[in-house]
């Protein structure tokens, strides 16, 4: 009996250290650098008829090391920022060289990125005032064009898997924003959401949740990051705030850092680490502010950061 009580704990003392081996707090020092001594994915350009739209629009599209058409894919969706097209991330936050790496380390699921230009009007382009009232409103119809037109061209044309358990949305800023609307709003079509600094866009979150019940059954993994010196965390803040009031389970994820890609890189590297396999909600509150201790909280992450308190009501 001894032997068997020593052999369980042993065993159990195992899980608990590979567990603690295999948490991530941050991306390591190189995650971002090109390394030649491994297999690359590729980046392509794809055009897909828009309905929505009433043009032929373009988005890129990530396919993985080995890529095969005789085996299905999950799919993430990787949205741009206000002033961006669909190659700012390409260009500011080289996904394929982070993804890259991790495939390397085995570290992620094998899956195809989407990265489509988000302000769905005919003149999609990045110029003149990105802010104008008309191509923030295009930034929403985005919603449409992107449920009824690229996401069925993507099943058509490439071998992916077509249920929600296999399609995650993230994105930055304007594209954060746009991740928690059109991901929260459609949860029979997204399972993984991702908002990184995520802008003012974003819906109240008694609107992004109406029906916490729901969210809790259908969520696999809700993240929800930005930097600590931010300008706009009050949108991240305020919808953590209300999740945990409602029990959503979820990671609020904040690190030192402005609104620029040096933050957004971070999520794309620990946000991709995580979707598409099991989730452990008891790792949630593990994740905090880069060096300070995560809080007690059980559903969500609150932390504070230096002298800068980040208050959850």
């Amino acid at each position: 009996m001894k032997r068997i009580s020593l052999f369980v704990f042993l065993l159990f003392a195992s899980s608990v250290c590979a567990n603690a081996q295999n948490f991530v707090r941050q991306a390591p020092e190189g995650f971002d650098s090109l390394r030649a001594d491994l297999p690359h994915g590729r980046i392509d350009t794809i055009h897909y008829a828009s309905k929505t739209v009433g043009v032929t629009r373009k988005a890129l599209i990530y396919t993985p090391p080995g890529f095969s058409a005789d085996k299905k894919y999950p799919v993430l969706y990787l949205l741009h920022g206000i002033g961006g097209d669909e190659k700012e991330w390409l260009n500011g936050g080289q996904p394929q060289v982070i993804l890259d790496n991790l495939y390397a380390e085995k570290s992620i699921e094998p899956m195809i990125v989407v990265l489509p230009n988000g302000r769905a009007m005919k003149d999609d382009r990045a110029v003149g005032d990105v802010f104008d009232s008309v191509k923030v409103q295009a930034f929403a119809t985005f919603e449409r064009d992107l449920l009824d037109d690229l996401i069925p061209f993507i099943q058509k044309t490439f071998p992916v898997y077509a249920d929600r358990e296999h399609r995650a949305i993230a994105g930055l800023s304007m594209g954060g924003g746009q991740s928690l609307n059109f991901g929260l709003g459609n949860l029979d079509v997204f399972a993984w959401i991702g908002g990184f600094s995520s802008a003012p866009n974003t819906k109240r979150p008694e609107m992004l949740v109406p029906d916490p019940e729901q969210a809790r059954k259908k969520l696999k993994l809700l993240w929800i990051s930005c930097g600590d010196d931010d300008g706009l965390i009050m949108f991240s803040q305020r919808t953590h705030n209300y999740l945990e009031q409602k029990k959503v389970p979820h990671i609020y994820y904040i690190e030192p850092g402005v609104h620029d890609f040096k933050v957004w890189k971070n999520g794309l590297y620990m946000f991709s680490r995580l979707i598409f396999k099991p989730v452990d909600e008891s790792t949630f509150s593990r994740y905090s502010v880069v060096g300070e201790p995560a809080s007690t909280n059980v559903r969500g992450v609150a932390v504070q950061v230096g002298e800068s308190a980040i208050e959850t009501q």
